[in-house]
């Protein structure tokens, strides 16, 4: 078993330079691959709710149908991705403890207030009144806000700490001239 040779996913966007990435044999992914992705469209989102909110009192229903049809698919599949990939992997690099127990807790609040949002949103859009547009500019910038300080904390520290817990003991490198 130690001489087999790992295999490296060839579609790999990252493999020449992600430490993690000899680990990944198919059909699993680099923990961190696709990462970026995910952010810039949970990113996309909070821009465009802040659109939302910089709007009010006034709306413009086709961004808020739009932006109702995306948020919980976007944000869905984003959390799923984290907790299947990415947090298993920082998980094991023992610097997790409560800040991974943070982060899935702030996936439970972040899904609950885009249900919110989304039926929001979705009323607006098809026609509704903003009946306060205090207390909607207020649920639009506090996801906005945590989606982007969620997003922060990933980049700055999760990925990061991911990348760097790959040693060649526990994920070794191939050797470019055992693949010839």
């Amino acid at each position: 078993m130690p001489n087999q040779k790992p295999t490296v996913p060839s579609d790999c966007a990252v493999k020449d330079n992600c430490p993690v990435s000899s680990a990944c044999a198919p059909p699993r992914a680099a923990p961190c691959e696709g990462i970026e992705e995910r952010h810039a469209a949970k990113l996309g989102m909070c821009d465009v709710l802040e659109s939302v909110a910089d709007m009010l009192p006034a709306v413009d229903r086709g961004v808020c149908l739009r932006a109702a049809a995306h948020l919980l698919p976007v944000v869905r599949e984003a959390h799923a991705f984290e907790e299947r990939s990415l947090f298993p992997a920082f998980e094991q690099s023992r610097s997790s403890g409560k800040s991974l127990r943070r982060l899935r807790g702030e996936h439970v609040e972040d899904e609950a207030l885009a249900e919110e949002l989304t039926e929001t949103l979705l009323r607006i859009g098809h026609g509704g009144n903003v009946d306060n547009p205090e207390a909607l500019g207020f649920m639009l910038r506090t996801f906005f806000e945590t989606m982007r300080r969620h997003v922060a904390f990933e980049r700055e520290h999760v990925v990061p700490l991911v990348r760097s817990s790959a040693t060649p003991e526990t994920h070794p490198l191939p050797n470019p001239a055992e693949s010839s």
